[in-house]
């Protein structure tokens, strides 16, 4: 099966969160099932080279789109990456998604749009490559508009094969919502202007696109797929989802344990295992080394995420005096929202010693953060599937979490005795529901037998890729057993 994998990020050369290491982890794990797997992302400027160039695809001139070319490079593991290169449209690495405080929007609608239609000319036949998709996977809102400009490609007078689509929500609440006459420039056809193509709310949305023209769609963990047919977590596309019940599927992210697997991290102080947790405490303490936290016998607490509201950073914020004062400590590395940045960073200067915060993003440091904190914090509003428990459970640091989304499908709570579980689970989502998980934490740590149990329950679970691959594997087969050429 030959299958694009259409999406604007791709780890390490460029990460913002979760979709990054997703990228770069599902197509291996596809790979090895024997799909001939293809990676779409934009060209940034300034990344870093991270294999080889092999040639260069010119694109053809189509009018109203901007002169680009293909760069066909080869990974060291044999993924192979094909970066759209316009330096115009894509100048950045570090910021793919333009300045949130300033967004240009005609930009980055350019930028993305364009994107999605190379996705699309890469699934028909009689593109230029030498090699056409049988299944085209778009990603996020980035990518939504592929599935609709592959529809319209198809529907066109005396149109070649084409492949089918399949896009993924990663996460519902970002959209891609631009103003609607911005539709011209981005080649809608009018009859897809309407409420049942792109329109939402007189805007435009990418993500809309994508569920409306999409010929399958798949999210992250079962648990979200059920939640957002929902008015609470559908963010306006519940409606939608619920007409496309029947092609909507959830599917549970894995983590690559290639990367994440204290055994094995060469970013950690000393590797370890489940037999050997005993060897955890060198990353704690050189955690503590590197942050400037001082000794101590109290948990050490972890956050590895965006500083936003839906992360629950205010309410780690706002219990943390209570649990400092018993000595625990707790170590932030993330970015987010100004006015939570600017509270963490009085809390550590209010807490010297027991509190530190990285604004931005370190990939030592997160490792670090996994391998060295005692306990994980993840209290997030709503989390289509999540990451970080997964590592941190693979780490032998049990989190604490809400019940929803993939949190509610991969951490099981340990209960009143501590002898089942490997996580503590919230008993509501709200600031009381997160201060009595915390007291339970603090509870247990003081069981030091029975908290070792729960790390070694987290760290037995399997959460690697291949399930999540076979799946989509499953998907792509109905979808190419259904299309013509």
């Amino acid at each position: 099966m030959k299958v694009l994998f259409a999406t604007p990020e791709f780890a390490p050369l460029v990460k913002t969160g979760g979709l990054g290491d997703v990228s770069a982890a599902l197509p291996r794990a596809l790979r090895a099932l024997g799909h001939d797997v293809r990676v779409l992302m934009p060209a940034y400027g300034g990344m870093a080279p991270l294999g080889t160039l092999q040639r260069v695809i010119p694109l053809p001139a189509w009018e109203g789109w901007p002169a680009a070319q293909l760069l066909h490079t080869e990974l060291p593991d044999g993924q192979v990456l094909w970066l759209l290169s316009s330096p115009a449209l894509y100048p950045s690495s570090g910021t793919p998604y333009g300045d949130p405080e300033a967004p240009d929007l005609h930009a980055q609608a350019l930028r993305f749009g364009f994107l999605s239609r190379v996705a699309a000319w890469l699934a028909m036949a009689d593109n230029t490559t030498g090699w056409h998709a049988n299944v085209l996977h778009a990603n996020d809102w980035p990518a939504g508009l592929a599935p609709l400009y592959l529809r319209q490609l198809r529907d066109a007078p005396g149109a070649p094969p084409t492949g089918k689509s399949v896009v993924t929500l990663h996460n519902l609440a970002f959209q891609g919502v631009f103003p609607m006459h911005l539709a011209d420039m981005l080649q809608v056809a009018p009859i897809y202007r309407g409420i049942e193509g792109v329109e939402y709310w007189g805007q435009l949305s990418m993500l809309k696109a994508a569920l409306q023209f999409a010929d399958a769609i798949t999210t992250v963990s079962p648990t979200y797929a059920a939640e957002i047919q929902q008015p609470a977590l559908g963010a306006g596309l519940d409606g939608v989802l619920r007409v496309r019940a029947a092609s909507l599927h959830g599917i549970l992210n894995g983590i690559d344990t290639g990367v994440w697997n204290p055994a094995s991290d060469p970013l950690i102080a000393m590797n370890y295992d489940s037999t050997t947790l005993a060897h955890k405490a060198a990353n704690t303490r050189a955690l503590r080394a590197r942050t400037g936290l001082v000794p101590s016998t109290a948990p050490l607490f972890g956050f590895v995420g965006r500083l936003t509201t839906q992360k629950g950073i205010d309410w780690i914020l706002a219990s943390a005096p209570r649990w400092l004062a018993t000595g625990a400590q707790l170590v932030v590395l993330g970015r987010g929202d100004a006015a939570l940045e600017h509270a963490l960073l009085d809390l550590a200067q209010a807490h010297p010693g027991s509190v530190h915060a990285t604004l931005g993003f370190d990939e030592t440091l997160a490792h670090l953060i996994e391998a060295g904190a005692d306990c994980f914090l993840m209290p997030s509003r709503f989390e289509p599937c999540g990451l970080n428990q997964m590592y941190s459970m693979a780490y032998g640091t049990p989190p604490v979490v809400t019940p929803t989304g993939g949190l509610a499908d991969t951490v099981e709570d340990v209960g009143d005795s501590l002898e089942r579980g490997t996580g503590f689970v919230m008993e509501t989502t709200s600031q009381e529901g997160f201060d009595a998980a915390m007291d339970r934490v603090l509870c247990a740590w003081r069981k030091p037998e029975l908290w070792k149990g729960i790390q070694q329950r987290g760290m037995a679970r399997d959460f690697g890729w291949g399930n999540a691959a076979r799946q989509y594997s499953a998907i792509y087969t109905t979808l190419a057993d259904n299309t013509t050429g």
